[in-house]
């Protein structure tokens, strides 16, 4: 037998693609310590996003972001074999959007496979690509010179300011409406 027939069957690894976007991000290196290159992480490890260094894996050279943003857990659902990500709000001065979910402090949800995450003037599309290995994650960056809201096709967004946060209700009827083909 040669090498390749007794190596190891190499698994797939559940990938999270993160393109992330913010208004000030070429003056201000808000991502100077974020490295785009994909990452290979422990599937225990729960990945935080913020600004100490000292606690977040994914820190932002930013004084409006928490100290700790928000944190991604990977975790396995009953009867499944698939790894999901739930992503957690850590930050108690600013909610966390998730689509069209706000996240307050300490609130956490699974996470769609695709999706906009944003609070403050941060945007985030996370894709995930599922893989095999239970014993591994990968992250990767990308960044966006353009607005992923208006990319996207994503619905409008108001900044959320660092003190408070913001209704998503709205008066008017999102619900489609049936029409007579004479009605105008």
């Amino acid at each position: 037998m040669t090498s390749f027939e007794d190596a190891d069957t190499e698994e797939t690894v559940t990938c999270l693609q993160m393109t992330v976007y913010h208004p000030g991000h070429l003056q201000c290196g808000i991502f100077q310590s974020i490295s785009f290159n994909r990452e290979k992480l422990p599937s225990s490890e729960v990945v935080k996003f913020g600004r100490n260094s000292n606690i977040c894996h994914y820190t932002f050279q930013d004084k409006q972001v928490s100290r700790v943003q928000f944190s991604l857990q990977l975790f396995k659902k009953f009867n499944s074999s698939v790894l999901s990500f739930e992503i957690k709000n850590m930050s108690k001065k600013t909610n966390l959007i998730v689509d069209s979910r706000e996240l307050g402090y300490l609130n956490k949800m699974d996470l769609p496979y695709r999706c906009m995450v944003r609070f403050g003037e941060y945007q985030f599309l996370m894709e995930k690509e599922d893989g095999e290995s239970l014993e591994f994650f990968e992250t990767q960056f990308i960044l966006s010179p353009r607005s992923l809201l208006q990319e996207n096709n994503w619905p409008p967004h108001r900044p959320i300011p660092e003190y408070g946060t913001y209704s998503l209700c709205s008066s008017q009827n999102s619900s489609p409406t049936e029409m007579d083909e004479n009605e105008s």
